[in-house]
């Protein structure tokens, strides 16, 4: 009988969870489930009227000077700040729900609080400000004005620009928690659900942070390129809270009926696209019965 060489390849059948690339290799499905639910979550989180509110009024005064250079320091160092103090409450979040380990009636303690977010901003959507609402205070902003102009102040000492900035970043970021914690909440208890190591989570922390802050840069080169800045306005941040509280939504739901679903490439993407295409088909049907010139 003939043998078979010993060193031989032996094809091994794929799994129904890996792909096969010609320029990669096998890639497992499963593994890509993470990034892909970070880059996501991170993205509609980054769309958060607070502190889309915030840089763009902060830009609009910034571009008073006529300094590109005096925008450009203010700008980074805001983001940059914001950014940190925004990884550090998240790095918090993980540490905290790792520790309690995830028990059952923890994860239930979670997504409830995370429904309590989704429903306050999708009521906002319909009835903006109207009752309980997750947005910066209105007796907060003169104080954020204020500082905003003693930054400006500083303009020609750049030492005393980029503290005041620091000051104004981290102070700014502390009350711009309230209307940012929902989705950190919600991804850290994803992570601890499938036991993601410490230095896999400062991986995926900074790929959060850096998709969470991407439509942060784009305001803010467009506005140093230009010396030009738009403020939001009250009908998009009514449409950015609808799509961010579709998505909490979505994921408190799942995490009380199958947390399982967001271990799989497949079943992550089709739950994310679900709760996108539910705010789409809410906000078409609310403007068109309504009537109201919504983007």
């Amino acid at each position: 009988f003939p043998s078979t060489p010993v060193d031989a390849a032996v094809p091994v059948a794929p799994s129904p969870n890996t792909l096969e690339l010609p320029w990669g290799g096998r890639v497992n499905l499963t593994t890509l489930s993470l990034p892909v639910t970070t880059m996501v979550i991170a993205a509609v989180d980054g769309l958060n009227p607070c502190s889309l509110w915030v840089l763009g009024v902060l830009l609009a005064l910034t571009l008073r000077t006529g300094s590109r250079r005096v925008t450009l320091v203010v700008g980074l160092v805001f983001i940059t700040v914001t950014g940190l103090v925004y990884g550090l409450f998240i790095a918090g979040m993980f540490t905290v729900v790792g520790i309690a380990t995830l028990s059952p009636w923890l994860r239930a303690l979670v997504a409830i609080m995370a429904i309590a977010f989704a429903l306050i901003n999708i009521k906002d959507y319909f009835w903006f400000r109207r009752g309980p609402s997750l947005t910066i205070p209105d007796g907060a902003k003169p104080g954020i004005y204020q500082r905003m102009r003693g930054v400006l102040a500083n303009a020609d000492n750049l030492p005393a620009l980029v503290g005041s900035t620091v000051l104004l970043a981290a102070g700014v970021s502390i009350v711009e928690l309230a209307c940012t914690a929902g989705f950190p909440i919600v991804w850290t208890t994803l992570l601890a659900e499938r036991q993601v190591p410490g230095p896999a989570f400062a991986g995926l922390l900074v790929l959060y942070l850096l998709v969470y802050q991407l439509d942060e840069l784009v305001i803010f080169g467009v506005a140093v390129r230009t010396l030009r800045a738009s403020r939001l306005q009250e009908h998009q941040g009514r449409v950015l809270k609808l799509v961010g509280g579709m998505l909490m939504l979505t994921l408190a739901v799942v995490m009380l009926v199958e947390p399982v679903w967001m271990s799989d490439l497949g079943s992550s993407l089709l739950v994310l696209l679900t709760a996108l295409a539910a705010a789409g088909v809410v906000h078409l049907v609310y403007t068109a019965t309504t009537k109201e010139a919504l983007p």
